[in-house]
């Protein structure tokens, strides 16, 4: 398995963008009971996040960030990235 970070940056007004973090934080829980070792948390100083996972590819990846209610929401632009970890 391959580890991978959604970095993200809202784009709605916080009333819309809190109504769907409950479901956020359940999916990020589903994910964790299904071995993705999924975290996520936002940044302390400006808007914006992070959802690291691990997953068996790339395509398994996209597919678990086009499943978070904060993207099928409309909630945040987001990029992916792999992350290759030097020392662990």
């Amino acid at each position: 398995m391959a580890w991978f970070v959604k970095i993200e940056r809202g784009i709605v007004d916080k009333k819309r963008f809190d109504r769907y973090v409950p479901a956020h934080k359940a999916y990020v829980k589903e994910l964790i009971a299904q071995g993705h070792q999924a975290k996520t948390g936002y940044w302390g100083d400006f808007g914006g996040g992070m959802l690291l996972f691990e997953a068996e590819s790339e395509e398994v990846a996209k597919t678990i960030v086009a499943n978070d209610p904060l993207i099928l929401n409309g909630c945040v632009e987001y990029e992916l990235h792999q992350w290759c970890i030097v020392v662990d």
